[in-house]
């Protein structure tokens, strides 16, 4: 059977407004918000993969320290080795507990590499080294992509969660079965801050 012509604009219409009204509800936004947090995310396990890769150079530089900055890169290199072990995927993103523990591996290292910088800094023959100033700007740079990358997942997190939560796009995820995702603290006290490290000649 062939529509009227006002039937047919009749049917256009509230196709139009029933698009319009999914479209109000977050069946668009609310996904597009969850992936920008999940890529957000990537950029977080990134920054944090790539101080791991700068911590084998320690091992050359701690050649000429005393006993005392070995055993630190022992208990810097073991932290390492947890701190990598655990790993988060986007379908733990919603998991505080799991996003806890990832962050209190990543504090630990954070600060055993602290720990065998500030007592590098004893030795003027370390600081000499051009590879120890090497090693220092990259830490400072990796603390720094760090904070960055969390701020960023922070902030990519909380416009997904308002956006689950507040009416009318908290449909849009009840029907998608989306749920809040959990922000990222660090649990290293000062860990927002990066390293304040001594760039200065030996004394």
């Amino acid at each position: 059977m062939t529509l009227s012509l006002p039937a047919r604009m009749i049917r256009l219409a509230f196709a139009a407004l029933a698009a319009s009204a999914l479209a109000a509800c977050g069946i668009n936004s609310v996904p597009t918000a969850e992936e920008n947090a999940k890529a957000r995310w990537a950029d977080v396990q990134n920054a944090y993969d790539r101080r791991a890769q700068l911590l084998p150079n320690l091992a050359n530089i701690a050649k000429g320290a005393a006993e005392q900055e070995r055993a630190i890169l022992t208990d810097v290199i073991e932290a390492r080795a947890k701190a990598t072990s655990i790993q988060i995927t986007t379908d733990d993103l919603n998991n505080p507990a799991k996003l806890k523990q990832f962050a209190e591996a990543q504090g630990q290292l954070g600060a055993g590499l602290g720990r065998l910088l500030a007592n590098f800094e004893r030795y003027p023959e370390l600081k000499s080294i051009t590879n120890y100033q090497m090693l220092q700007s990259q830490v400072e740079g990796s603390e720094n992509r760090i904070n960055i990358a969390i701020k960023d997942y922070n902030e990519a997190v909380r416009d997904y969660n308002t956006r689950v939560r507040t009416f009318p796009e908290m449909i849009g995820a009840m029907i998608r079965g989306l749920g809040p995702m959990a922000p990222f603290e660090a649990v290293s006290p000062g860990a927002e801050n990066a390293p304040v490290l001594d760039m200065g000649p030996g004394e």
